[in-house]
Order: structure tokens, then sequence, then C-alpha cells
């Protein structure tokens, strides 16, 4: 199975695995073949990967979304079976994606048994600076997985959609941030 199949059938991003590939934290053996083909050795591909657990991460920005959270969670943890990783840790809270002192997020994170925290998409664990939490992930040998990563794909306009977010939550307040830096973007665009 080559390495792109085998992400997708992970819930990894294909530019993750490759990453990984080249950074040597892959979790099953692979083989580059060819200048552009990875094939992965499918029969410990088939095995979970996992050598500790999933922890799986949601998160909402107010308490009116409470369904969401609850569809958050059963999305996560029905990922989690079907990929046949163990769960070891599930939290899920309410709260602004700008404020870092989360506590679930936080005893997430700090838990030794997880191994791999996954979450729906990027902005629930965090509006900013995913990355930092990322690569201090990467350097315990643990990971973030991302099931939704199709979000904004360009470097600059995320940076830009983050930077407004901020200024919005400081202007406007916290709980409606995220739609008055899309409308601010719309506007922008249409005029």
């Amino acid at each position: 199975m080559n390495l792109k199949e085998w992400a997708k059938a992970q819930g990894v991003h294909p530019q993750t695995a490759y990453r990984w590939f080249r950074e040597g934290t892959l979790p099953v053996p692979a083989q580059r073949v060819g200048p552009r083909t990875i094939l992965v050795n499918i029969e410990a591909a088939a095995t979970p990967g996992v050598v500790g657990g999933v922890g799986l991460y949601a998160r909402v920005s107010s308490h009116d979304q409470k369904d969401d959270l609850a569809r958050q969670v059963t999305r996560l943890s029905e990922w989690a079976a079907r990929a046949g990783h163990r769960v070891v840790r599930i939290e899920s809270e309410t709260g602004s994606g700008m404020n870092g002192s989360r506590a679930k997020a936080r005893r997430l994170l700090a838990d030794p048994d997880v191994t791999t925290v996954v979450v729906e998409h990027r902005d629930r664990l965090g509006r900013m600076n995913v990355e930092l939490v990322e690569a201090a992930l990467s350097t315990t040998g643990r990971r973030l997985v991302v099931l939704d990563d199709g979000e904004v794909d360009d470097d600059l306009v995320q940076d830009i959609v983050d930077v407004l977010t901020s200024f919005c939550a400081r202007l406007y307040g916290r709980r409606s941030a995220k739609n008055r830096a899309r409308k601010a973007l719309e506007a922008a665009e249409h005029g």
C-alpha cells in the first residue's frame, strides 16, 4: 500500500505522513521504492501503531453548543474504533480557543499514557500556535492527529485569519470573534 493510501485510511493528512517518514517517526515500516513512491508494509499497518493510547479532545466555544460537543466526541470515538486504536482518555470542554489555560486540554496533554492526541479540527485544540503544541508533542515521541485538516492551506492566509481573529476577540469579545473575523474578510474581498 502506498503512503498516501495508508495516511487516508488512518485519518492522517498525506503531507503529515510524508513528514513522519522523512523524520523517521512513521509508526509503521515503510520504504522508498521510487523517486515519488513510498510503500508501507500492509501487515504492519493492519495492527495499530500506537504504543500507549489515544487521547481524544473536543471543544466548543459556548454553552449553547453542547450538542456539537457531543457530536465531536462521537465522531472522534467512531474514528478511533474504526482505526483500532485504544482510547485512554477523552476530554471535552467549553471554552475559548484563544484561552491557553483550559484545564481539560492541559490534563490531556500532560497524561503520559496518551501517545497520540486526536482532534477533529486543528482549531479545536487552539486558535493559534497549534504547531508549537505539535512540536512539543513530537519531542517526546507523541503526535497530534487532525481528522479534518481541510481548512486553509495557505500559511499566509491562515496567519492573517488568526491575527484578525485575535484582534476581533479583543475588540468585540471572544465569543463572536470568529464570526466577526469571517465577516470582515468577506467585506474586504467584496469591497
